[in-house]
């Protein structure tokens, strides 16, 4: 197993398959801003007229500050590479917040294309020796959420170990139990994140 490196460089073996091999596209770095996190993990973030809405305060801008604003810019941003707005959201929120607390949290790897994707697939299974190994570590493009642009990666190594410990705030979940950089968004309605897959192997 392997882990994180620095910044952008860390290739995540999950779905990256090869850690050299990770992509940059959509690659955006920490978000400057004076946020704090003050959401309660595990519990709704903010209730509205028809109860817990899992996506309340998650997604939005909430003062109109320049850090907001910011932080709006990046998510946009992220858009732009094929990345879903509410995950981009989500994710440029959770970046300002570490941010605040002194972590660095750059994304490493976003949306692929299904021929990234492929590739990925085939530098992991040459370098795991067995498709079956590298299925641990990788999806085919048809099951990748990477792919619909649906999953991140992050690094540096203390940056994912922060958004693990804090991504619930964020609605962000980190989904397999081998890959402490990967994350896709909380469901909308749902309060706490799902139990984490052991490894990517049960997409195939």
């Amino acid at each position: 197993m392997y882990g994180l490196g620095q910044g952008r460089s860390d290739a995540a073996v999950g779905e990256q398959g090869d850690p050299t091999a990770a992509s940059d596209r959509g690659a955006v770095g920490p978000v400057p801003a004076d946020q704090t996190d003050d959401g309660v993990v595990g519990e709704c973030p903010e209730q509205n007229d028809e109860g817990c809405d899992g996506d309340a305060g998650q997604d939005t801008v909430q003062d109109g500050t320049d850090a907001d604003a910011h932080v709006e810019a990046v998510s946009d941003a992220l858009v732009a590479t094929g990345l879903d707005p509410t995950l981009a959201r989500r994710l440029a929120r959770a970046q300002a917040a570490a941010e605040a607390d002194g972590v660095v949290l750059t994304l490493t790897s976003g949306k692929r294309t299904a021929e990234e994707q492929e590739g990925l697939v085939v530098a992991a299974i040459k370098r795991y020796g067995s498709k079956r190994e590298a299925s641990r570590w990788v999806l085919p493009p048809e099951s990748s959420a990477h792919v619909q642009g649906l999953a991140v990666d992050v690094g540096p190594t203390e940056g994912a170990l922060w958004l693990g410990e804090h991504g619930l705030d964020f609605g962000l979940c980190r989904t397999y139990a081998n890959e402490v950089w990967h994350f896709e968004a909380l469901p909308k309605g749902a309060t706490a994140c799902a139990p984490m897959a052991p490894d990517s192997s049960s997409g195939w």
